[in-house]
């Protein structure tokens, strides 16, 4: 089994290392913090007006089991947020395809993910079936364009 680094990233820069504050710390103070941290019932609407000078959004996921950071993924890329845009805690290796057509492009799992797991669970489908964050088109329009 080859495990792949701890820190996933599917952007072509580095990942940002500044440690996330919390999402109240953030808005509080809104001094020179570039890294937010999303809990499971944090609204992350309140960052809209504010993404331009985030770097990055690091939201946890303590359960594979809570989708809440699905939403807000979606949210915030929908909104504009360009920047890294983190999944980290509980995140199985199933999950990081649908994880990255939600928006995702970084991932911090607990666990380790082997690399040909990864591969073949990244490459499993060659259509999706719903509109995401992603701009991939569903294979309903595919056929009926």
């Amino acid at each position: 089994m080859v495990e792949v680094p701890a820190h996933l990233l599917f952007r072509e820069d580095t990942p940002h290392e500044e440690p996330a504050v919390t999402l109240d710390a953030f808005l509080a103070d809104q001094s020179n913090a570039t890294a937010v941290r999303i809990e499971p019932g944090d609204d992350a609407r309140q960052l809209i007006p504010l993404l331009d000078r985030i770097a990055l959004i690091e939201v946890s996921f303590p359960t594979f089991r809570d989708g809440r950071g699905y939403s807000v993924a979606r949210i915030l890329r929908e909104a504009g947020y360009a920047g890294e845009l983190r999944a980290e805690g509980d995140v199985l290796v199933d999950q990081i395809p649908l994880m990255r057509r939600c928006g995702f492009d970084s991932f911090a799992p607990q666990a380790a993910v082997d690399a040909a797991t990864l591969a073949r669970s990244l490459d499993r489908y060659d259509h999706v079936y719903q509109k995401a964050a992603d701009g991939a088109v569903p294979v309903w329009k595919l056929r009926h364009g």
